[in-house]
């Protein structure tokens, strides 16, 4: 199977762990059923690609979205996560 690698924001590469993409979601406050539908998604989607990298902004980006169709306050959750926890500015940062 192919090996994806996340490019994080500090230029660093890590291999895509699709729990990470589940933990993330569940943190927002979605259910465990929800979060592994968006992991197994972004997972087939990056797959599907043909690449076998990712920034973390665009994984992130695929994420939100996934989890804005699924639940708008799990979207927003996040944003004010990231905001107070990790002092991003999520949704500037993906424009």
């Amino acid at each position: 199977m192919t090996t994806i690698y996340v490019i994080k924001r500090d230029g660093s590469r890590e291999e895509f762990a699709y729990e990470k993409v589940v933990v993330s979601c569940l943190k927002s406050g979605a259910t465990l059923d929800a979060a592994r539908k968006i992991a197994k998604i972004v997972e087939a989607e990056i797959l599907k690609s043909g690449k076998n990298e990712i920034t973390a902004k665009e994984l992130t980006r695929m994420v939100l979205e996934l989890l804005r169709k699924e639940n708008e306050e799990w979207y927003r959750n996040w944003i004010i996560f990231d905001r107070a926890v990790k002092r991003r500015k999520t949704e500037e940062e993906l424009g």
